[in-house]
């Protein structure tokens, strides 16, 4: 499965599997795209992603860690 942008909550998932050890309501946007972007399943084109899809993702993943 690749995941696209819009995929937060799976992203979300991955995120929490790929860095366990890092609190998700620090993370910028920046490295937050970038990790995104880098992630093994991640088949969707970099540039598609905006700053409400970024913060969809991180409230995701907050929820995901809590």
């Amino acid at each position: 499965m690749s995941l696209k942008w819009t995929d937060t909550q799976d992203i979300a998932i991955a995120l929490v599997e790929t860095h366990p050890d890092v609190d998700p309501r620090y993370v910028n946007f920046v490295d937050l795209h970038r990790w995104v972007s880098q992630l093994p399943d991640f088949g969707d084109d970099p540039n598609r992603s905006g700053e409400n899809i970024l913060e969809a993702i991180q409230m995701a993943w907050i929820d995901e860690a809590s």
